[in-house]
């Protein structure tokens, strides 16, 4: 029987991306409107319409022309989008090394600005070890629809059954199960290597 494929979300999995990294210099202490400004100014599902293929340039207008008492933070979202990324989750690096070691082939499946991710493909050299990699802001649709689910697995030529799916997200993890995925939500590199043993995979 084939090995399965090994599915990997990238973000605050693979990579240390936060909002806050950057956002916590910018207020300087002022923890209170930073939430704010998080939850209801540049907000996770504003963020995700940039990683469906959004412009950067549209979406910030938009969203200073709604707030503009906050316009250089709105702008900085991507003028100083680098500073989001702290580096790399080396233990869940060591993780997806170790698969590859053990012949597992393996997967990227990430909802990423098509703007962006040409940053990160360029920094990060693990990015390279993938069989597959599919990207929201590329295929335009962004997980946890099931369509780029079934786009992934037109790629990698697999059924879902035949794939373990690892995500930070409750939503995508979700998704994946209801598609047919053994899927294992992302809390720590630790935490991913006992359900891996306990699988047997590590």
């Amino acid at each position: 029987m084939s090995k399965p494929t090994i599915v990997f979300d990238l973000g605050a999995v693979l990579i240390d991306w936060d909002r806050r990294h950057l956002y916590r210099k910018m207020f300087n202490g002022r923890a209170a409107e930073l939430d704010y400004f998080l939850d209801n100014v540049c907000t996770l599902a504003w963020n995700a319409e940039m990683d469906a293929g959004r412009p950067f340039a549209d979406a910030i207008a938009a969203k200073t022309a709604e707030f503009p008492q906050y316009e250089p933070y709105i702008a900085a979202y991507h003028s100083r989008w680098d500073e989001m990324i702290a580096g790399t989750i080396d233990d869940t690096i060591q993780i997806l090394a170790e698969l590859i070691a053990a012949g597992y082939p393996t997967a990227a499946l990430s909802n990423w600005s098509p703007e962006t991710y040409p940053k990160v493909r360029a920094w990060f050299e693990f990015l390279d070890w993938f069989d597959e990699i599919v990207i929201s802001g590329h295929v335009k649709v962004n997980k946890p629809d099931p369509a780029i689910y079934h786009i992934l697995l037109e790629r990698i030529g697999r059924e879902a059954q035949d794939c373990i799916f690892i995500d930070d997200s409750p939503a995508n993890i979700q998704a994946a199960r209801q598609l047919g995925f053994q899927a294992f939500q992302f809390h720590s590199p630790a935490q991913l290597r006992l359900d891996l043993e306990k699988l047997g995979i590590l």
